[in-house]
């Protein structure tokens, strides 16, 4: 359940760990965190809009809509080679690591579409103020990558090899 030790509480108040901390973080979770951002994100631009708050130019938004195009492939192509790929992080007992397509420049590309689509959603939609909420969700994609790669070292055979042969998590040549 919990990495904290029951004994623990998190933060300092009367209640036990074991049942409220795990209520709290189940409300309060990262990813809903994220969710949330993006939602706030997407509610922005409207308002940029009609109060005129950003002023994008044409050329800006064509070339991002495009880029959010290449993120929305690239997570076609992912699924496309991974037919293990999806929303929970886990291992099935016939799953072998995918040494082919995007898999071969990065180790999470799913992720690196999804980082495209956040970074340049604002701008598709004409809006800079925008880019706040969105790239305030990217941590939150950074830790479920560190957090992918911890269970797939343990339950994968060969991921850490791949891991050696494929140097860069989410962006080639970066990280």
């Amino acid at each position: 359940m919990s990495r904290l030790p029951s004994t623990t509480s998190f933060p300092p108040t009367s209640f036990t760990l074991d049942n409220n901390w795990l209520l709290i973080h189940h409300c309060v979770s990262p990813s809903k965190i994220a969710n949330l951002l993006v939602v706030i994100g997407i509610l922005i631009p409207g308002f940029d809009y009609r109060y005129h708050l950003s002023i994008v130019p044409v050329w800006l938004v064509i070339f991002s809509n495009l880029i959010v195009l290449l993120g929305y492939a690239l997570i076609f192509w992912v699924f496309k080679v991974n037919r293990y790929a999806s929303a929970t992080i886990r291992t099935e007992a016939e799953q072998t690591v995918i040494l082919s397509g995007p898999y071969a420049v990065v180790r999470h590309p799913m992720y690196t579409g999804g980082l495209l689509i956040l970074l340049f959603t604002p701008m598709a939609l004409g809006s800079y103020w925008a880019l706040i909420p969105f790239a305030a969700s990217i941590p939150v994609i950074v830790l479920r990558a560190l957090n992918e790669e911890d269970v797939l070292l343990r339950e994968l055979p060969g991921y850490r090899e791949y891991c050696s042969k494929t140097r860069y998590r989410l962006l080639p040549m970066v990280w």
